[in-house]
């Protein structure tokens, strides 16, 4: 993967002139994208890991979809020992250098924190993670190696967090991977779909070099049932892991929408990526229809690139959007205008037909919630208006992979077009095949991807040799099971101690005989 292509001239990007209409020039916006969340200083991350009070059945290790030993990786770090800490994340997480960056911890590991609970302030996890990551890949350390050929072959469709983690493990274990992928770069939506601030290309592409380095071949540029077929696949692999995410955005299907001016949301965060910034389409004024954090990356990034007003278009209300609410709270700071319970009907063209002139919106009236839980939303009569603007970003969410996922036979898809698989080994149901990732749930977060890459290893090994594996963090690593529902891997002795508190000179506070 030829990383060195993504190093940026600074000198060149200077003396670039803008060729849209940011009122920004490259240097202010270099500043406007640099990171939210600045790594930890040695002092600083002492000091976190010092306030972490070492759970036992800690919250956040439950918290955490791929289970990460947070208390363990954290209490390494105080001792110093980043190259240990970093082994206790890399175990349970393949891509833990850009969940460190990406994951919506307030909601997960830091979300569940005691501290948050006894000191109104968790551990900042995340950071601290990205320390002990940073390090290693810093140095490059790498932490585990390819384990001896088992003779088996196995094909993984797609580069991103899934594909990456089921990877890791299966090389681990002995077999020949190969990823295919239609990008240039591997890594998915970490490399082609995260918000600049939040993450540069860079960690993900650099995760993706630690996979390859395992033995792990990548085959970038190649489509799936274009360049390769699966027939093909099939005679050449044991097993096949299906890890290809979503397709396009979804289309408004309003009138005037392959206008000129008009974007989907992925293109546009993509253009960005590159930091080719003079080649990133922007606008005075700029209308992001969504409130799903995809959205919410596109209007705080259009507003960071220069945008006069950045206007974000929703037919419900703050209560029902889907994104986090930190992501609501970074567009509110940079001045983003929220028009909720609007919905787009039509895009107006210029005088000379060619071009995005206004959005023609109506208001909409909710009713009672629908199964999903949310409102019902419908069009208050007489209620339309238009909004000017030049630039529309459609950030509606990702269409299923239907037409790729019918050719595969027997691997079934429900009604929302996710593939339904055994939740334990994500087999589907052509047994040669597994599937993790978006194209499973339907768009959740880099590290449920990362976690069911892994189920899906554990799975492959299962049918391939017949041999069962368990890797770190595949289920939570507590011994204490609700009453009746497991038997305890250990007795409990508590009632007929095998020696006495005394016996151990240890004072007793029980029951005594005397």
């Amino acid at each position: 993967m030829a990383i060195d292509k993504l190093n940026i001239n600074r000198a060149s990007l200077n003396a670039m002139s803008l060729t849209h209409d940011s009122p920004l020039n490259i240097e202010q916006i270099e500043r406007n994208f640099r990171e939210i969340a600045p790594p930890l200083s040695k002092a600083e991350a002492i000091l976190e890991s010092n306030r972490c009070v070492y759970c036992y059945d800690a919250p956040c290790t439950r918290a955490c979809p791929t289970h990460i030993d947070v208390p363990a990786f954290i209490k390494k770090i105080a001792s110093e020992n980043l190259t240990g800490s970093a082994r206790v994340i890399f175990d349970a997480n393949p891509i833990g250098a850009t969940c460190a960056r990406v994951c919506p911890v307030d909601v997960l590991c830091e979300g569940a924190c005691v501290e948050k609970t006894l000191m109104a302030k968790p551990i900042e996890i995340g950071r601290l993670q990205r320390y002990a990551t940073d390090y290693v890949m810093r140095e490059k350390r790498d932490i585990f190696t390819a384990g001896q050929s088992n003779g088996k072959s196995v094909a993984v469709i797609g580069s991103g967090p899934a594909g990456l983690s089921c990877a890791t493990y299966l090389a681990r274990l002995g077999y020949a991977v190969t990823i295919y992928d239609k990008k240039t770069f591997a890594g998915g939506l970490d490399t082609y779909g995260m918000a600049e601030y939040k993450m540069t290309q860079r960690v993900s592409i650099d995760e993706a070099a630690r996979v390859e380095r395992l033995g792990v071949k990548f085959i970038m540029n190649t489509e799936i049932g274009l360049d390769v077929s699966f027939d093909d696949l099939e005679a050449a692999h044991d097993a096949i892991f299906l890890g290809a995410g979503l397709g396009a955005t979804t289309r408004l299907n309003i009138p005037g929408e392959k206008l000129t001016g008009v974007y989907d949301a992925l293109d546009f965060i993509e253009r960005i990526k590159t930091r080719d910034w003079a080649g990133v389409p922007i606008a005075r004024t700029v209308a992001v229809i969504g409130a799903g954090n995809t959205a919410f990356d596109a209007v705080t990034q259009a507003k960071r690139l220069g945008a006069e007003r950045v206007l974000l278009i929703y037919r419900r209300t703050s209560r029902e959007m889907p994104a986090y609410e930190y992501e609501y709270e970074l567009a509110k700071k940079d001045a983003v205008e929220f028009w909720w319970q609007t919905a787009p009907v039509e895009i107006l063209a210029d005088e000379k037909g060619s071009h995005v002139a206004a959005l023609r919106c109506v208001r909409m009236e909710l009713g009672e919630p629908d199964a999903s839980g949310r409102r019902v939303a419908s069009i208050a009569p007489g209620s339309e208006f238009n909004i000017p603007v030049e630039m529309i970003i459609k950030a509606l969410g990702q269409q299923k992979m239907r037409p790729l996922l019918e050719t595969i036979p027997d691997v079934k898809s429900d009604e929302a077009g996710r593939v339904i698989v055994n939740k334990a080994t994500m087999q589907t149901n052509n047994p040669k095949y597994f599937a993790g990732g978006d194209c499973v749930n339907g768009g959740r977060e880099a590290v449920d991807a990362a976690q069911m890459g892994k189920l899906a290893a554990q799975g492959i090994h299962k049918f391939v040799t017949g041999e069962d594996v368990e890797f770190a963090g595949a289920r939570l690593p507590f011994i204490e099971k609700i009453y009746g529902e497991m038997e305890a891997a250990i007795p409990v002795a508590s009632n007929n101690p095998a020696a006495s508190a005394e016996s151990l000179g240890v004072k007793s506070y029980g029951n005594s005989s005397s």
